[in-house]
C-alpha cells in the first residue's frame, strides 16, 4: 500500500515568503525574478508555474523530486536570509501559493505561485532605492538587477522600481525600506577649491591659538 499524503483544500491561496534577485531580459522587454539556490538557473515571471530543474517531465512538485517553487511560511525568516553575505543583494517576495503544494514545517514547495509583493532594500551605500541597476552578472538572456540610489547607478543599465513592477506586470507591488537620505552631488572643481581655502584657514586659526598657549599668552 501507498502512504496517501492527507490533502488540504484552502478557500485562499496560503500566502509564503522567499528571497530572490531581480532580472531584466536583454532587450529590457520583460522583468521577473531568479531563485538564490536550486531554482536560480531558472528565471520566473510574477504568475508562473514550476518546472523540474533537472529536466525530468514528471509535474512539480514531485514528491521523490526537490523540483518546484519554494518558500517559508514566516517573513522573519526569509529576511533572515538576507543577512548572509551572498543574498545580502537579493530581495524579499511574498507569494501566493497556487496549485498543488506539498507542506514542510517551514514553508511549502508548491507548483505555481504569484508574486504579489517585492520589498526593496536601501543601496549599498546606504541611501533609499532609486532604481534597479544591473548587478554586474546574471543569466543567458537575463540581467540580474541590484537596488541602487539615483547617485550609485551611473552608467550602468537600470529601470526605475515602477517601471519594473510594470514590465513584470500582473499587478506586482513594489515597497522600497527607506535608507539615509541621499548623498551631495559630486562637487565641481571651484566648490573643492572653495572647501580646500576653508579648512586652511580654519587650520591656520587653530594653529595660531595653539603658538598663544605654548608662549603663555591668552588664547582669542
Amino acid at each position: 500500500m501507498r502512504l496517501r499524503l492527507p490533502e488540504e483544500r484552502p478557500t485562499e491561496p496560503p500566502t509564503g515568503y522567499k528571497i530572490a534577485h531581480p532580472v531584466l531580459s536583454q532587450d529590457g522587454t520583460r522583468a521577473g525574478f531568479t531563485g538564490v539556490s536550486l531554482g536560480g538557473a531558472l528565471p520566473y515571471g510574477v504568475l508562473d508555474e514550476a518546472r523540474c530543474v533537472y529536466g525530468l517531465r514528471h509535474r512539480a512538485p514531485h514528491r521523490r523530486c526537490d523540483c518546484g517553487f519554494h518558500c517559508v511560511h514566516d517573513r522573519a525568516e526569509a529576511e533572515a536570509l538576507l543577512c548572509t553575505g551572498e543574498h545580502r543583494a537579493a530581495v524579499l517576495l511574498e507569494v501566493s501559493v497556487l496549485g498543488a503544494y506539498i507542506r514542510f514545517e517551514r514553508g511549502f514547495r508548491y507548483a505555481r505561485q504569484r508574486v504579489r509583493t517585492m520589498m526593496v532594500g536601501a543601496c549599498a551605500c546606504g541611501a533609499s532605492a532609486a532604481a534597479l541597476a544591473d548587478a554586474g552578472w546574471g543569466r543567458p538572456g537575463w540581467r540580474v538587477l541590484q537596488t541602487s540610489c539615483a547617485g550609485c547607478v551611473r552608467g550602468r543599465t537600470s529601470v526605475s522600481l515602477t517601471a519594473f513592477a510594470g514590465l513584470a506586470g500582473e499587478g506586482l507591488r513594489v515597497r522600497a525600506v527607506s535608507g539615509v537620505e541621499s548623498p551631495p552631488a559630486d562637487l565641481g572643481v571651484s566648490e573643492l577649491v572653495a572647501e580646500a581655502a576653508l579648512l586652511q584657514a580654519r587650520l591656520d586659526w587653530f594653529q595660531s591659538r595653539l603658538a598663544r598657549l605654548e608662549n603663555g599668552g591668552p588664547a582669542r
